[in-house]
């Protein structure tokens, strides 16, 4: 059986051989990079996925029917694509959940990585967002998961600034089934005993930590995770909360590029 391959989109630069990888988060699509395009096409060659069930790759969505989904599996996916594409490694640009991706594809597959950029980076969850898995986890059977991930959204990013960030989360999970938010919740529940696992073995790969300073669920995990491994840097910026990349753009994408332009001197 020939194995499905995510939807993705390239922007091909004429004369770079460095490629960049965006992975969105749970809930999200490709769509959420489109303050990064512009910026990065400019230096590298720059690759766009949708996570399986997300964007349009819902259209995959028969093909993992009785697939039990797994941090390793989602990440398999990805490698998948750049085997597709031919491409043997890549800086990695992730968001919220497509952050603990990109940390487990380092895991598996360490070639594939030169390094990271991980902003609202999900290192730990803390007693709030615990909460939150739990009463999800308890409700996802019989609430609408619209509900359920709109109330997600507005703890995590809840002031008057954050509303497009919210917007744009909630207009791209509405291309999600029922199910297929099911799948990836239980995936979510998988955070904590990966994550502990990842903060006591430190990868031989840098990594940049981009956080919004009204990150209040996510921000602080991660400072500890900064002061523990050597290869790891933290930028935060203020006014602005956990969709940094949306939320501060020029920001975003002047420490990111930064940062990988220095991983490539």
């Amino acid at each position: 059986m020939i194995k499905p391959i995510l939807f993705h989109t390239i922007y091909p630069h004429k004369t770079s051989k460095e490629w960049v990888v965006f992975v969105h988060g749970a809930g999200g699509s490709s769509a959420v990079w489109f303050r990064q395009i512009r910026a990065f096409q400019q230096q590298h060659n720059v690759l766009l996925l949708d996570l399986r069930g997300h964007g349009k790759s819902n259209q995959l969505v028969k093909s993992f029917v009785g697939s039990h989904y797994s941090f390793n599996k989602v990440s398999e996916d990805i490698i998948d694509v750049l085997d597709h594409n031919k491409i043997a490694c890549a800086h990695f640009v992730g968001i919220s959940l497509g952050t603990i991706i990109i940390r487990n594809i380092a895991e598996i597959a360490p070639t594939y990585v030169s390094s990271m950029v991980l902003g609202g980076a999900i290192t730990r969850f803390n007693v709030r967002s615990n909460i939150l898995v739990y009463l999800g986890n308890t409700f996802k059977h019989c609430l609408p998961y619209m509900w359920l991930y709109r109330l997600f959204a507005f703890i995590m990013m809840p002031k008057k600034r954050h509303k497009e960030s919210r917007h744009l989360f909630v207009r791209e999970a509405k291309r999600l089934c029922q199910k297929e938010f099911i799948r990836w919740f239980k995936l979510a529940m998988d955070v904590n005993p990966l994550m502990r696992y990842f903060k006591e073995k430190e990868i031989d790969i840098p990594i940049l930590y981009i956080m919004g300073k009204e990150d209040h669920m996510f921000l602080e995990p991660v400072k500890e995770m900064v002061k523990r491994h050597k290869n790891s840097l933290l930028h935060t910026i203020h006014q602005c909360g956990h969709v940094c990349n949306v939320e501060s753009p020029d920001v975003f994408n002047k420490h990111s590029l930064a940062f990988i332009a220095q991983q490539n001197s």
